[in-house]
């Protein structure tokens, strides 16, 4: 192999790392722009709930989307999620806060995202029947939401809401058996 050859797959080597390199880092900084975006979408929708605002709850649904509430009902579509919220904001939660925690992101594939929450809820007067505060005055959920990037929008095109049940009770300890003394 002459000294040209040499010189030229080596060029060629330390090119394709360096093109691998950048695609890794632009791959990066687009996920790390994708995760703010999607902290902020939760964030916007755990002001608007406690604002008690249906439709700026609902804005980030995509019009197909499928969201299972805390109780197991489904609800289809943009407008009867906001419908439903609506009339949760009217009675059971019309006084409530919710203070919301990211508590992953994993990229499916780019373009998709999971996101799952933390939701504790306070200030509602009263809860779905079956719903019991997780301890007094407290209502725990755990929320996840498939989302799907279109045209640089994000979009919940899938959400299930769960309640975190409250601790079971320690189990009775038995008496200690009489010793026969």
């Amino acid at each position: 192999m002459n000294t040209i050859t040499r010189s030229s797959a080596v060029l060629a080597v330390v090119l394709s790392f360096c093109l691998a390199s950048s695609v890794q880092a632009q791959a990066a900084r687009g996920q790390a722009r994708d995760e703010a975006s999607l902290r902020k979408l939760v964030a916007e929708q755990t002001e608007a709930w406690n604002r008690h605002d249906a439709a700026a709850w609902s804005k980030d649904f995509a019009p197909e989307a499928e969201f299972i509430n805390i109780v197991g009902t489904v609800f289809s579509g943009r407008e009867e999620i906001q419908k439903r919220h609506a009339a949760v904001f009217a009675s059971l939660f019309k006084d409530s806060k919710s203070e919301v925690t990211v508590r992953k992101i994993v990229f499916v594939t780019p373009g998709v995202a999971v996101v799952d929450t933390e939701h504790v809820v306070t200030g509602y007067t009263g809860l779905p029947p079956g719903v019991q505060a997780t301890e007094p005055g407290v209502l725990r959920t755990r929320m996840r939401y498939v989302l799907k990037q279109t045209g640089g929008k994000w979009s919940i095109v899938a959400g299930q809401n769960t309640d975190v049940k409250p601790a079971p009770a320690a189990p009775a300890q038995p008496a200690p058996a009489p010793t026969g003394r």
